[in-house]
């Protein structure tokens, strides 16, 4: 082997800049965290705490969801969705109330402020998206989000 390219070898014995299977999920995570952490900057004017946003616009698409359906939409646990549902609660953004056909039942709803932080919402996550796509084309966006969810789906458990 030449000293060239030698040099060009790191010292996993990897090519510079190559890339393995292995190497995708540290990457994912790391983007993922910085979007997180990005987003929960620019929604900190609105007082919503990271998560919160995803409590948000699930019930704004279906207000009036149970805890439990909020927990499995957004992929927690039970105990951490009610915890959040409190905190919220207590913030103003949504209130809980009994279900009109069955009273044991407790639904969450959004309240005006709620409603209202929707917009807010959405600006800070286009403005969180347009800051991680700075400097990549519209094609290499459309790639990129291509690429994603075929991760995603991958990952996904197999319907038996």
């Amino acid at each position: 082997m030449s000293k060239k390219k030698a040099e060009k070898k790191n010292k996993a014995g990897k090519k510079k800049g190559a890339y393995e299977a292995v190497d995708i999920a540290p990457a994912i995570i790391q983007a993922a965290r910085s979007m997180r952490t990005a987003l929960s900057h620019m929604l900190s004017e609105s007082g919503l705490y990271a998560g919160q946003d995803g409590v948000i616009m699930l019930l704004a698409e279906e207000d009036g969801m149970t805890p439990g359906h909020l927990a499995d939409g957004l992929g927690v646990k039970a105990p951490t969705m009610t915890r959040t549902i409190g905190r919220m609660e207590a913030q103003g953004f949504l209130e809980r109330r009994a279900d009109d056909s069955d009273g044991r039942l407790a639904k969450v709803y959004l309240t005006d402020l709620g409603r209202e932080s929707v917009e807010q919402i959405e600006r800070s996550a286009a403005g969180c998206g347009a800051l991680a796509a700075k400097g990549l084309s519209d094609k290499e966006i459309k790639t990129l989000i291509k690429l994603l969810r075929t991760v995603d789906e991958n990952l996904q458990p197999a319907d038996d």
